[in-house]
């Protein structure tokens, strides 16, 4: 084949092909927000979520630490009272009960591990209030923000999940 005529093939086979399309335009969505409890003093604790039965149980459990903005919130589908226990809990935690209008009914402050069976339940069973959710932070939160009996807490990213 001579030179020009391979060079006008490659040109036709060039020319032939379709053009890439042009990317495709940036859409904005906003994400929901990650769940998390605010305190009245604007600290807001970032909190995994425990809404069924088998993260329930396993809660926090043989964890060896737990940064102070964290947490875990506890849902159940309806108020009742809820003892906790420190079984396989490796760190000392606050433990708060909550009602449904998000008012704190209980506090149990620097609940240690428990090192040897049988561990005791949490709240004590002469406060027994019923709750809708129970939020565990690290030790000493709750006394930190001032988070006793009576305190309205709010909130985020919890209203889409399915409890069970």
């Amino acid at each position: 084949m001579r030179p020009k005529v391979l060079a006008l093939l490659l040109l036709l086979v060039a020319c032939s092909q379709q053009p890439a399309p042009p990317p495709a335009a940036a859409t904005h969505t906003t994400a929901a927000p990650s769940p998390r409890v605010i305190f009245p003093d604007k600290f807001a604790a970032q909190v995994e979520v425990a809404a069924d039965d088998p993260t329930r149980s396993q809660g926090l459990m043989f964890r060896d630490r737990l940064a102070e903005d964290k947490g875990m919130i506890f849902l159940f589908t309806q108020s009742g009272v809820y003892p906790f226990w420190m079984k396989n809990t490796l760190i000392p935690l606050d433990m708060i009960w909550i009602d449904d209008a998000k008012k704190v009914v209980t506090v149990a402050h620097d609940v240690p591990p428990c090192k040897a069976d049988p561990c005791p339940n949490y709240p004590q069973p002469d406060s027994p209030a019923p709750a809708r959710y129970v939020l565990e932070t690290a030790a000493g939160v709750a006394a930190k923000h001032h988070i006793d009996v009576g305190v309205t807490l709010r909130m985020e990213g919890l209203d889409n999940v399915v409890v069970h």
